[in-house]
């Protein structure tokens, strides 16, 4: 066993999820700090337009991205309960397939992508001011998309063997080196928005690289040569597209669904635009408590319903809820007390401000409800059950999200206020069906897979 491998199936549970999510939380923290800073350079030292821009092309990016992420949460789940019941065959071609798989998506990604930017910004309404710049934003990132998937690859494989201090560590490394470059290409160089997307696609690289030197050098189960990336099968990637499929599906419904409430936000003006790209960031930092202990309840779940350890799983999960509300309600008091300084922090338009201000007044309730709904998702993930949770998000997106955000927002003519109202609306919503799915018990019975007297074997 490597040394960064953990076992997360023994030992006390609280200890154990605290140790894992706390590295997690902070690596999360660090990565929100990307787009963050983007916008903070770019709306100190390049204006309201230029984040404007930064804002579309970002939220179009995210949407693309988001179709493959899942991949890596598939491989997560089935790196995590293959180790808890000890296959290191099936966790060698689990990573070898989620290498190759994101290889080739990334590369039919970008082509596609660049093939189609202008419509697509045009679809969503962008204004017409930051047009170019969210244009430029949009297709330096996708140049991009292979350090990206590569990064998120690496650090799914390390999450599901138990590590979460190690990506860290490179994810602050190249954030610093984010940073850095943001003030160089967009303070002293004036790039605007293509100096913002060049200073994060660069330090997502050095995430990349970082992560498989230090891999290469101890003793990582797949080391990165050619024979090793033929270790892919079919059976993993069926394995890994079942469990993955949903979570991108239900990733691309909640980006989509915001893309939704960009395009409403559009139409109201660029300054609006910018406001709520502002408070987006805010949002970010906010649930990063709860997506934090999602990641890590869907590890922890994972290795131990591989162990056969129901309980065990159930328990972590009310522990993260525990942990990830006490956070929340700390932020949800500071951001509902001082408002008007946390848009400070991304400009002193008094019409940016006020939009950013009421926005937040109502979207601020999602991080009372939020943390719930991550965790639940974090133990269904774990156990394999994808498909409810792409069932509850795409519910909660576009049958709560996108209408309460239209009819409170544009119909009963409440403006920002009605379209923040649409987050904590969707994720009540979420948090209802979650918790009546954990009731049922159901989520126990349906496990991805089971260990035989000689290894892991599919079952539907």
């Amino acid at each position: 066993m490597a040394k960064f491998e953990n076992n997360l199936s023994e030992g006390n549970v609280v200890k154990q999820l605290v140790l894992f999510s706390l590295p997690v939380l902070i690596s999360n923290l660090i990565q929100s700090l990307y787009s963050t800073v983007d916008m903070l350079v770019v709306g100190q030292f390049a204006g309201e337009v230029a984040m404007s821009g930064v804002n579309i092309g970002g939220q179009v990016s995210f949407l693309i991205t988001n179709m493959v992420f899942g991949l890596a949460v598939g491989a997560t789940v089935l790196i995590g309960q293959y180790m808890g019941a000890d296959d290191r065959n099936s966790m060698h071609e689990t990573i070898a397939t989620l290498f190759v798989s994101l290889t080739v998506a990334a590369v039919i990604i970008t082509v596609a992508m660049l093939a189609l930017q202008e419509p697509l910004l045009r679809l969503i309404q962008t204004p017409a001011e930051s047009f170019s710049e969210a244009r430029i934003y949009f297709f330096i990132s996708m140049l991009g998309t292979i350090f990206i998937f590569g990064y998120n690859a690496l650090s799914a494989v390390m999450r599901g063997l138990g590590d979460s201090r190690n990506p860290l560590i490179f994810v602050a490394i190249a954030c610093g080196v984010n940073i850095v470059l943001d003030l160089l290409f967009v303070a002293v160089f004036h790039m605007g928005a293509a100096g913002a997307a060049l200073a994060t696609i660069m330090s997502q690289a050095i995430s990349m690289i970082l992560c498989i030197l230090y891999l290469r050098k101890n003793n990582f189960i797949f080391d990165f040569s050619l024979d090793s990336f033929k270790g892919a099968t079919k059976k993993q990637l069926k394995l890994i597209l079942k469990i993955g499929i949903p979570t991108s599906i239900q990733n691309v419904a909640t980006s989509a669904s915001f893309l939704f409430l960009t395009a409403l936000v559009n139409s109201i003006g660029v300054m609006a635009s910018a406001a709520v790209g502002a408070v987006g960031k805010l949002n970010g930092f906010a649930i990063l408590p709860g997506i934090a202990m999602s990641t890590s309840v869907s590890a922890m779940s994972a290795q131990n319903i591989g162990a056969k350890k129901y309980d065990r799983a159930a328990k972590t999960m009310l522990v993260g809820m525990a942990i990830s509300m006490a956070i929340s309600i700390v932020i949800f008091f500071i951001v509902g007390v001082f408002p008007e300084s946390c848009m400070r922090l991304f400009g002193n338009d008094p019409e940016f401000i006020a939009n950013g201000v009421a926005y937040i007044k109502a979207f601020k309730y999602d991080y009372l409800v939020a943390p719930l709904c991550f965790c639940f998702n974090g133990l269904f993930i774990g156990a394999g059950h994808t498909n409810f949770s792409l069932i509850n998000g795409i519910m909660s997106s576009l049958l709560f999200r996108i209408p309460a955000s239209y009819i409170f927002g544009m119909v009963l003519n409440m403006g920002l206020l009605g379209v923040g109202l649409g987050g904590p609306i969707a994720s009540a919503a979420a948090m209802v069906f979650g918790l009546g799915f954990f009731l049922t018990g159901r989520w126990k019975k349906l496990i991805i897979h089971s260990v035989d007297t000689e290894n892991v074997q599919a079952i539907e």
